[in-house]
């Protein structure tokens, strides 16, 4: 390994506009255990499970059923 590197001819990424971006979500706990459990079965962190699940339902274009009591 090199003791230092000559980055002045680099290029900024392309595709960091589509990295992950960080946000605050308030979710219930029971709705958390339910993912926590799932993804310790397929062995895959949990927000990563929750990602791909919201990533599927946009995709999808579902829309939500909502009824109230």
């Amino acid at each position: 390994m090199r003791e230092s590197y000559d980055f002045s001819k680099s290029k900024k990424n392309p595709y960091a506009k589509r990295v992950k971006k960080q946000i605050t979500i308030r979710l219930d706990q029971d709705t958390i255990a339910y993912f926590k459990a799932m993804a310790e079965d397929k062995g895959i962190p949990y927000q990563s499970l929750i990602n791909l699940y919201l990533r599927d339902c946009a995709g999808e274009h579902r829309q939500l059923k909502t009824t109230w009591a």
